[in-house]
C-alpha cells in the first residue's frame, strides 16, 4: 500500500518534467524566430536605406519614388527596433529591462513607426496611381505638380504622427495619476514591459488617432490598387494591339515598378488586416493564450521583414549589389581568382 503513493508522484513529477520540456522547446523555437525575423528585417532595412541613401548622393536628381521608399524604409527599421528587438529579448528570458518612462517611449517609438509606415504606403500607392493614369483621366492636373509636393507630404506626415501619437502618453501619465492612491491595479505583461489595465485610452480616443487613420489609410490602399490594376489593364490591351506581330515584348519600367508597388500594397493590407485581428482578440481576451499572444507579435513585424526584399525586387541596382556583397562575402576567393 505504501508504494502506490510512491509511483503518483513518480508519474506526476515526470508528467511535469515532459511538460517543462516541451514549454522550454516551444520558447526557444519561437526565440529562433524572432531573432531570425529580427536580423533580417534589420539587414534588409538597413542595406536599402544605405542604398537610397548613396544612390540620391550619387545621382543629380532624386525621383519622387525613391524619396517615399526611402522614408517607408525608415518607419520599417523603427517598428523592427522598438518592437522586433525587444520581443526577441524577451523570448531569450530577457524580460522588462525597461523602467516606467522606458517602456512608454518604446510605446511611443512604435506607434509613430507604425502610424508613419501606414502613411507613407499610402502616399505611395495614391502617388502611383497619379503617375501612371491616362492622360485623359482625371488625374492629368496632378501629374506634374504631384512630384513637386512629395517631400512636403512625407514631412507632414512625419510631425503629424510626431505629435499626434504624443497625446496617447500624456493621456496614460494622466490616467495613472489618477488612480495612483488606488490599489485595484491590473497589470499586462508584454514581455520587455508592464502596462496598466487603467492606463488604457479610451474607446473615442483610440477611434480618432489609432482605428480611424489606419482603416481609412487601408481602404485608401485598396482602392488605389484597384484603379492600378485597371490601368495596368487597359495599358497591357493597348500594347499588345499595337506590338501584335511581335511576340517577345517587354513590359515598361512603369509598369514593372506598379507591380511591385501592388505587390508591396497587398502584403500591407495582408499582414495590417491580420495584425489588427489578432490586435482586437488580445484586447477582448483577459487570459490570452501563449500561441496567441506570440502570433500576434510575430505577425506585427511581418511587413516590415518583408518589404525590403519586395523592394528589392523592382530595384534591378539594389538587388544586384546586394547579390554581389553576398557573393563577395562566402566565396571571396573565388572572386579574386575570377
Amino acid at each position: 500500500m505504501s508504494l502506490l503513493p510512491q509511483r503518483n508522484d513518480c508519474s506526476h513529477s515526470l508528467k511535469e518534467n515532459m511538460l517543462n520540456d516541451r514549454i522550454e522547446s516551444s520558447n526557444m523555437t519561437i526565440a529562433i524566430i524572432f531573432l531570425s525575423q529580427t536580423v533580417i528585417g534589420s539587414l534588409g532595412n538597413f542595406y536599402l536605406l544605405c542604398h537610397y541613401l548613396l544612390h540620391g548622393h550619387t545621382e543629380r536628381r532624386v525621383r519622387a519614388t525613391d524619396l517615399i521608399l526611402k522614408h517607408l524604409t525608415i518607419s520599417n527599421s523603427l517598428i523592427i527596433l522598438s518592437e522586433g528587438v525587444p520581443q526577441t529579448m524577451a523570448a531569450f528570458e530577457l524580460k522588462y529591462l525597461f523602467n516606467y518612462f522606458g517602456c512608454k517611449l518604446l510605446f511611443y517609438v512604435q506607434r509613430v513607426g507604425r502610424s508613419a509606415s501606414i502613411g507613407i504606403t499610402c502616399l505611395l500607392s495614391v502617388f502611383q496611381t497619379i503617375m501612371i493614369s491616362p492622360m485623359n483621366s482625371c488625374w492629368k492636373n496632378l501629374k506634374l505638380k504631384a512630384p513637386k509636393y512629395i517631400g512636403f507630404s512625407i514631412s507632414l506626415c512625419w510631425v503629424l504622427y510626431v505629435f499626434v501619437n504624443l497625446i496617447v502618453p500624456m493621456y496614460e501619465l494622466y490616467m495613472s495619476r489618477k488612480w495612483s492612491g488606488k490599489n485595484i491595479r491590473k497589470k499586462r505583461g508584454f514581455g520587455y514591459c508592464f502596462s496598466n489595465d487603467e492606463e488604457k485610452i479610451s474607446g473615442s480616443i483610440y477611434v480618432a488617432l489609432i482605428a480611424f487613420p489606419e482603416v481609412s489609410f487601408t481602404v485608401i490602399i485598396i482602392w488605389t490598387s484597384g484603379s492600378m490594376v485597371f490601368t495596368l489593364y487597359g495599358h497591357k490591351h493597348r500594347v499588345q494591339h499595337i506590338h501584335k506581330n511581335n511576340v517577345s515584348h517587354r513590359s515598361s519600367p512603369e509598369s514593372r515598378a506598379t507591380e511591385s508597388i501592388l505587390i508591396l500594397g497587398s502584403t500591407f493590407v495582408s499582414f495590417q488586416t491580420l495584425s489588427s485581428t489578432f490586435h482586437v482578440f488580445l484586447a477582448l481576451i483577459d487570459n490570452p493564450s501563449w500561441w496567441l499572444v506570440n502570433t500576434a507579435r510575430l505577425i506585427s513585424v511581418c511587413f516590415p521583414t518583408v518589404s525590403p526584399f519586395l523592394l528589392m525586387r523592382q530595384d534591378s541596382t539594389a538587388s544586384s549589389l546586394c547579390f554581389a556583397w553576398i557573393r563577395s562575402t562566402k566565396f571571396p576567393h573565388y572572386i579574386r581568382q575570377t
